[in-house]
């Protein structure tokens, strides 16, 4: 086995890097925690956030690659003239849901199906014709004669909630326990003893999340091993193993973009507004241009030329997957580049305000230069602006990678994304009978991951952004 490092793996770790620096940095500063335990502080802003960690997760789970390469002694190479393949680059996902990408159809099946959604020639011992519904290779063929598939159902979730149960009493213990250390033995006096009960975390909430994420993630998985629970496309595969893995399409779109855009907005939106002048009027010209062309047909041109590169340059690449993770990364390099006028129009009025103020004019009067009164005193009054920004724009890229990717300038077809199963469900919804699970399964997780960042974000922009304080 050989890890396989691709570009999008190394910068999503690296932003998890950036991420763990920023959360030891809010420990380190009591105004910080003091606005980041009033932002977790409601029930709905916890549930989002847990949401979006579960998310993160899964994503974190598959951009960790490797590949299997099979040895054989030199004996068993002589003997056999069979040639050794490779199996693929495979993540640690994949691992955990190798069951659902081995257990392919011959074609489409509806959720918890034992049979073929459609029917099949099928031919007697008489040389007879009929149309029959086949039975599935794997969904369904556990079941006895006689046993419905719902009774089996209503059996089998039984394990699901007493696992799910299982794992909340672990960490509710250890969530005691390190009470317990944290108050060198008096928890309870602690507790009876809060001048404000109102300062509490709301840990209902949180627990009822989890929960309901440990349940409907072991009752999926586990189901998954005898149905496929969300059923399968036109060439077998899987729904809900599609599903899953194109989370990590969505959240790299939603996370990495802020890399390419928040230096070019965080750069030019400060230095227009503080510097004034000649540089004002280039940044200006150049964010007012770049609005002026529609987004979409930017961003189409930008990768239709980087599709013709990519096909000029074939031997860049030496696998499938190292193809479509640079076109993924030039995507994200695009919506990066199209996606920071925004906010960088936003710093460069907040700035021109800031720089008026009385502590920015002391600054010059002592002889400070203008970077150290940027980075001491214009850049830690914009950054609650930069991350409201950003929570908000979030869920905005998740939704342009599914609409690219629908209009056929998104990510490559390989990938497995939201985008692409909503483009391949325009054909499955205009045939009789119409397969609409592929649809409904991208259309639940991305409702999920949207409505996770929108409530998350609108928190976020009611703790931190002044305007919205009583």
């Amino acid at each position: 086995m050989s890890f396989v490092w691709l570009w999008t793996d190394m910068l999503v770790w690296v932003l998890m890097l950036a991420l763990i620096g920023a959360i030891r940095s809010i420990r380190r500063s009591e105004q910080s925690r003091k606005q980041w335990f009033q932002i977790l502080k409601s029930p709905i802003a916890m549930s989002a956030a847990i949401v979006l960690s579960f998310y993160l997760l899964l994503a974190l789970l598959d951009s960790v690659h490797f590949q299997f390469t099979p040895t054989q002694s030199t004996a068993s190479v002589e003997a056999s003239s069979a040639p050794v393949h490779n199996q693929g680059v495979l993540s640690v996902l994949d691992l955990l849901l190798q069951h659902l990408r081995d257990q392919t159809e011959r074609t489409y099946s509806a959720p918890f199906a034992t049979h073929e959604y459609s029917t099949s020639l099928s031919y007697d011992e008489a040389g007879e014709v009929s149309q029959v519904y086949r039975p599935l290779q794997f969904g369904g063929q556990h079941l006895k004669e006689g046993r419905s598939v719902l009774d089996d159902v209503m059996v089998k979730t039984a394990l699901p909630f007493l696992f799910s149960c299982l794992l909340i009493a672990i960490i509710f213990i250890i969530h005691l326990s390190w009470g317990f250390i944290q108050t060198r033995g008096n928890y309870i006096d602690y507790y009876e003893n809060q001048p404000d009960p109102e300062n509490e975390l709301p840990w209902g909430a949180a627990y009822l999340t989890l929960f309901l994420l440990f349940f409907l993630f072991s009752w999926f998985y586990y189901l998954s091993q005898f149905y496929h629970v969300l059923g399968t496309d036109k060439v077998g595969q899987d729904v809900l193993y599609q599903a899953v893995k194109s989370i990590r399409t969505g959240v790299l779109i939603g996370l990495l973009t802020t890399l390419v855009m928040l230096p070019l907005a965080l750069i030019l939106g400060i230095s227009a507004g503080y510097f004034k002048g000649w540089v004002d009027d280039v940044i200006q010209y150049l964010y007012t241009t770049l609005n002026s062309i529609p987004g979409v047909l930017l961003i189409a041109a930008a990768v239709l030329v980087m599709q013709v590169m990519m096909s000029n340059h074939s031997d860049w690449f030496g696998t499938t997957e190292e193809r479509a993770d640079l076109r993924l990364l030039f995507l994200i390099l695009i919506l990066g580049l199209t996606s920071w006028t925004g906010l960088c129009r936003l710093l460069r009025a907040e700035t021109l305000k800031i720089s008026q103020v009385e502590y920015v004019n002391a600054a010059k009067s002592f002889g400070l230069g203008p970077f150290k009164i940027i980075k001491n005193h214009i850049t830690p009054n914009l950054m609650h602006l930069v991350l409201i920004a950003l929570v908000l724009d979030f869920s905005a890229l998740v939704l342009a990678e599914a609409v690219l990717t629908y209009v056929g300038v998104g990510v490559d077809p390989t990938t497995s994304s939201w985008g692409n199963m909503i483009n391949q469900a325009r054909l499955e919804m205009a045939r009789e009978p119409m397969v609409w699970w592929s649809l409904f399964s991208a259309f639940a997780f991305m409702f999920t991951l949207v409505l996770a960042a929108n409530l998350f974000s609108d928190r976020v922009q009611t703790v931190l952004d002044p305007r919205r304080k009583n």
